[in-house]
């Protein structure tokens, strides 16, 4: 497990503008199980997710018209439990972090896995994110 002190900055980077924390698996189930759509952030220690993820995710929440009904994050590493429900969900894709998930009426309808996170700048997983809020949002 992560030390707070590093993690907390990490979390502060998507809980600032605007997703809920999960950190249990029951606030899992409820996001993900519930009406509408869901977009859910595994967060890293990574530098992929510092350096494209993490500004992916609230590039493409800022830039559209378009947007899930609820943004969600968990942290690998550190909200453990939760992390592991929301892999649970994410069936039958492997354990990933960060990974980014959006769900419509509790059901995955688009994922983004780590090696399609790593290597690439955040405006492209960003404008990647913005094509799937306009089709399932």
């Amino acid at each position: 497990m992560y030390p707070a002190e590093i993690v907390m900055p990490m979390k502060a980077e998507l809980t600032e503008n605007g997703f809920d924390e999960l950190v249990t698996p029951e606030e899992v189930d409820q996001a993900l199980k519930s009406e509408g759509t869901t977009l859910v952030m595994i967060n890293s220690v990574c530098g992929c997710a510092a350096g494209s993820a993490r500004p992916a995710v609230v590039m493409a929440v800022n830039n559209t018209d378009k947007r899930p009904d609820k943004l969600t994050t968990s942290f690998a590493g550190f909200d453990i439990t939760a992390v592991n429900r929301v892999r649970e969900h994410l069936l039958p894709y492997p354990p990933s972090s960060p990974a980014i998930a959006l769900f419509k009426d509790g059901q995955l309808v688009h994922m983004i896995e780590r090696h399609q996170i790593e290597g690439r700048p955040a405006q492209v997983i960003a404008r990647n994110l913005i094509a799937a809020f306009e089709s399932y949002c």
